[in-house]
């Protein structure tokens, strides 16, 4: 290859992973969007933070060639892929979040539409994709410098696309379902490493349009899983394969899960010392039922506007409906440190898959768990970028929820089409971030569980933090949440803890001491790391990584 063109492609490398300048697009009591990244080179299908603040981010090996070339001369070869079997650019990265960086990573098989999870010692286990990638397992570790993927064999007994992950108390992960796997596995393999059913999945399963991928799993304060798929909901000991308890189906019927695509979130536990603790499940969006058939004949459907929230704990438990403000298919819910939902992303009709969504809805929404009911709701400021099919958002530690995705083509397609595909990253700043709250906000100084240190369960906790304003010591909360590997509308592994027995001191001038207790157990946290939050009047300190074991 002549010079002058591997002196091009330097420098087209070196720019693409250089710092995007910050710019506002939005700002006001509603919150504030800021574009991050113009270009990272992919879409950001799938993400996952990690623990030094670094966020994974991937596509898929079949769109075609990305944006983004592999460094030092890397290519993928792979006589299998169906699109392009020499590649030697990148479909998945790394984004440095405190020096808005990235930089290119390497898979080997293909990524499409997968599942992970963080495991205990801060490493996330991807398994599954679509054709050579559907039963393999890649693992990427946190670290400051060259690391990349490293991919195991068929690490899978089952094809796992379109499958759910969840962390479980003892750190192994629960696969759960997938395309025309109406079944469960677990990773790492033991002696006995085993496919199991799961009939739930099959009869939640609609002919022609499937309605029940990418299942809502949370975890349980009794350790058991709360599963939902398509429009209802079973509470499962996946230790014994029996069901424990099964709900009754979200009133109206319609379905929720992908390609009917709503969202998810268990609201946060609190009162975490109770006998039974109240564990409750919200439900928000989708398509109404038909809306996948209908949308192949180019009739786009109004999506849901609805949310069902149930207590999952309860002896006798019923959803309970609510209104949004904006009917929305393929939203993304998001627990802010303060225990409010973010709603964003989305589309206004259709279904996810491709071409099939219409009517991008561009206002995220706060929901507000402990509001009165009818009024819970709070529209925020519109982001200019359609996020629709394959859009993302995850939380980042100093309380910014990052965005980005967008690519409903089955390739890259940027000119001709009514929503190009994507490559943006954005920051939406929830409106606790502005600077008329600062006063207000904590900053911790230290802590017992700071960097380094381990927490065990049910120990004493002590945070020192400083609040420039005058304290409410009634309205101060320590929170703990563990961060989301968020693809296709729902957040896997993403829970809020309120940590108890709350006891604040005055140290000195603006400087407070304050104790709680940490979860007394795997079921209400697994172990892993965790972000942990001082809030104050609903306004959050930027936040410190902790780990329980």
């Amino acid at each position: 290859m002549p010079s002058s063109i591997l002196f091009f492609l330097f420098l087209q490398l070196f720019f693409a992973i250089q710092p995007c300048h910050r710019v506002v697009t939005s700002a006001g009591g509603g919150g504030r969007w800021q574009l991050l990244q113009k270009n990272i080179g992919i879409v950001a299908m799938h993400m996952q933070l990690l623990n030094n603040d670094r966020v994974v981010i991937y596509d898929r090996t079949d769109f075609g060639r990305s944006n983004l070339s592999l460094p030092g001369g890397k290519c993928r070869d792979d006589s299998s892929e169906i699109v392009i079997k020499h590649d030697c650019t990148a479909h998945s990265v790394e984004y440095d979040v405190l020096a808005n960086k990235f930089r290119p990573l390497m898979v080997q098989t293909d990524v499409w539409c997968s599942s992970g999870a963080v495991v205990p010692d801060g490493s996330l286990i991807q398994t599954g994709g679509f054709s050579d990638g559907e039963r393999k397992v890649r693992t990427f570790y946190p670290c400051n410098g060259d690391c990349d993927w490293v991919e195991t064999g068929d690490g899978l007994k089952a094809k796992r696309w379109y499958a759910t992950n969840h962390i479980l108390p003892d750190g192994k992960q629960i696969i759960i379902g997938g395309r025309r796997q109406f079944n469960y596995e677990f990773y790492p393999k033991t002696s006995s490493p085993d496919v199991y059913s799961l009939p739930f999945l099959l009869q939640t399963n609609d002919r022609g349009s499937e309605n029940n991928l990418y299942p809502f799993v949370f975890l349980n304060s009794d350790g058991n899983l709360f599963i939902f798929a398509n429009n209802r909901a079973i509470l499962f000991d996946y230790k014994t394969g029996k069901v424990v308890k099964t709900y009754p189906a979200i009133p109206g019927g319609d379905p929720r899960s992908y390609p009917s695509t709503g969202s998810a979130v268990l609201l946060p536990l609190k009162n975490l010392d109770a006998a039974t603790i109240e564990a409750e499940v919200l439900v928000c969006g989708g398509a109404p039922k038909g809306s996948f058939e209908k949308v192949a004949k180019r009739n786009f459907v109004k999506a849901l506007d609805t949310c069902g929230r149930i207590k999952i704990n309860d002896p006798n438990p019923q959803w309970v409906m609510e209104t949004m403000p904006y009917a929305r298919v393929m939203g993304d819910m998001t627990l802010l440190p303060n225990g409010v939902v973010l709603i964003i992303n989305g589309a206004g009709a259709g279904t996810a898959g491709w071409e099939n969504g219409r009517n991008p809805v561009l206002n995220p929404i706060l929901y507000w768990p402990n509001g009165a009911a009818g009024s819970r709701f709070e529209s925020l400021n519109p982001s200019t970028i359609p996020r629709m099919y394959h859009s993302t958002a995850i939380l980042l530690r100093d309380g910014r929820v990052l965005v980005g995705g967008s690519n409903p083509h089955i390739g890259y397609e940027f000119n001709g089409v009514l929503f190009p595909t994507e490559l943006s990253l954005e920051a939406f700043s929830p409106p606790y971030l502005d600077a008329q709250n600062n006063y207000l906000r904590p900053t911790i100084v230290s802590s017992t569980a700071s960097k380094g240190k381990y927490i065990g369960y049910g120990q004493k906790l002590l945070v020192r933090f400083k609040v420039t304003g005058e304290l409410m010591a009634d309205r101060i909360s320590v929170t703990m949440v563990a961060p989301a590997f968020n693809t296709h509308s729902y957040s896997m592994n993403h829970r809020l803890l309120v940590l108890g027995n709350t006891k604040v001191t005055s140290v000195g001038t603006s400087t407070y001491d304050i104790q709680v207790t940490t979860p007394h157990s795997g079921y209400l946290a697994p172990s892993g790391h965790y972000i942990l939050y001082v809030v104050h009047q609903y306004i959050p300190s930027t936040g410190i990584w902790v780990k329980i074991l």
